[in-house]
């Protein structure tokens, strides 16, 4: 044990590990932000530059500490106690395992970890944790607000209707039993998924802005979907079909081809993504953005659980849904294959498309997408991406050819499609509008970069 220590202490804090020079109530919140995570350990003695102190200790010393950590701690926390010596100086090991039954707080606050630090935890995050531990999700619960009234029987046996075409199976239970044993009726009153779902009027929490830019600010046409989860989609994909373009390929076959400027399987992915995984508690709008090189996609809700934007690039992680409810209706449905699968697929169809990949990153206080029209195979995106890892010289070069290819772009997006920082393109910018190689024309909120 005492090697494992020793490694540990060299390693320094990190997500699962703290250093502190003596008990005090930092030492409860830490317990917490580890319960409330995937567990940890903290050695008190040491201190945050990693140098061994040690610290005095009895058997009274560590009843009383163990007995604060219970009794500050809410539903209590006992961690595991040892006591050990380095060096002939004291430490004392305190290994906190992750909780079954979340959030654990800490005189009515809530801390988890992220890297090596504690960080006080949001009301969403708060909720999140409760659900995750009985099982379940927001859209399970009873919506209190809406009543049977409030939903199309229409739209709850069109539903059904599409279950059974894909399950290939008839309901023998009429339309009631159905919505029971989907629990998306329970106690004889609906559940949010199921208002959701089937609302037949004006949905209050569901509003899908779609509309076609000109430039940041003029809007060609827009429309606003505030209706149930299947006509939005159907709605949404039916307005960007009508704003994209389309050529006809001629091919051995006797009807033509047609070929839409994006690929439609991925803008299909994203749409039903963004219904399945907003978080609508968030009192924002669901928007997508249809400009002449790119369509911006953003929902209310960041990444849910633990996933972040690195482990979603990498394509190894575990799939966890915030509405789980409505995606195992839209899964029973064939609206979705699987779980977790949908960014490698939207990734793919962008590739085999010939586009660039699309940017995934959280944004505000929900998710943002952006797929380009550009070429991504060997083109002026790929050396982009190529030159902003060589250097500045690369990177102005680089920049320099993106311009080129791209006349009209600003800072911002040319940060995007050369994946890198604003304030790297806006020092490139300078070196080539001092050298007299690009211009800005345009008014300040509107123009854009060209190449002389």
């Amino acid at each position: 044990m005492i090697n494992d220590i020793l490694s540990a202490i060299s390693a320094g804090e990190t997500g699962t590990t703290e250093f502190k020079s003596s008990f005090q109530k930092e030492v409860i919140e830490t317990v917490v932000a580890f319960a409330n995570a995937k567990g940890g350990r903290i050695i008190i003695g040491v201190s945050d530059t990693s140098k061994i102190n040690g610290v005095e200790v009895n058997n009274e010393t560590l009843k009383d500490w163990l007995n604060q950590i219970k009794n500050n701690t809410h539903p209590s926390v006992l961690p595991d106690i040892e006591v050990c010596k380095i060096d002939g100086k004291t430490i004392v090991l305190i290994s906190v395992t992750e909780q079954p039954i979340k959030p654990i707080a800490f005189k009515n606050r809530y801390f988890k970890r992220i890297q090596n630090s504690n960080h006080l935890m949001s009301l969403d995050e708060i909720a999140n944790e409760h659900l995750k531990s009985i099982n379940s999700s927001w859209d399970y619960h009873l919506d209190t607000r809406h009543d049977f009234g409030d939903i199309s029987m229409e739209k709850v046996l069109g539903l059904i209707q599409k279950i059974e075409k894909n399950k290939d199976r008839i309901f023998d239970d009429d339309p009631y039993q159905v919505l029971q044993k989907y629990e998306l009726v329970k106690e004889g009153k609906l559940t949010f998924a199921a208002y959701l779902l089937f609302v037949n009027n004006i949905s209050a929490i569901t509003s899908l802005q779609v509309g076609r830019f000109k430039t940041e600010t003029d809007i060609i046409d827009n429309v606003d979907l505030n209706t149930d989860l299947l006509s939005q989609i159907e709605g949404a994909l039916s307005f960007i079909r009508k704003h994209l373009m389309v050529e006809y390929v001629i091919t051995g076959e006797a009807q033509r081809q047609e070929r839409y400027d994006y690929p439609l399987e991925a803008i299909r992915e994203i749409v039903i993504n963004m219904v399945i995984h907003r978080d609508y508690r968030d009192s924002g709008n669901s928007i997508i953005k249809i400009f002449d090189d790119r369509i911006e996609f953003f929902n209310p809700g960041k990444l849910y659980g633990d996933l972040t934007i690195a482990q979603l690039n990498s394509g190894h992680y575990a799939s966890r849904t915030r509405n789980r409810a409505i995606a195992n209706m839209f899964k029973e449905c064939g609206l979705i294959e699987r779980y977790g699968s949908g960014i490698k697929r939207i990734r793919n169809a962008c590739v085999k498309h010939g586009l660039a990949e699309p940017v995934f990153e959280e944004f505000q206080h929900g998710f943002h997408v952006v797929i380009y029209k550009e070429s991504g195979v060997g083109g002026v995106n790929e050396g982009a991406n190529e030159g902003a890892n060589e250097g500045a010289n690369e990177g102005v070069n680089a920049l320099l050819a993106l311009i080129a290819h791209h006349p009209g772009l600003r800072a911002p997006l040319l940060a995007k499609k050369m994946q890198t920082s604003v304030k790297n393109i806006e020092r490139w910018l300078k070196n080539l509008k001092e050298n007299g190689d690009i211009e800005f024309r345009g008014a300040s909120k509107t123009g854009g970069y060209f190449a002389k």
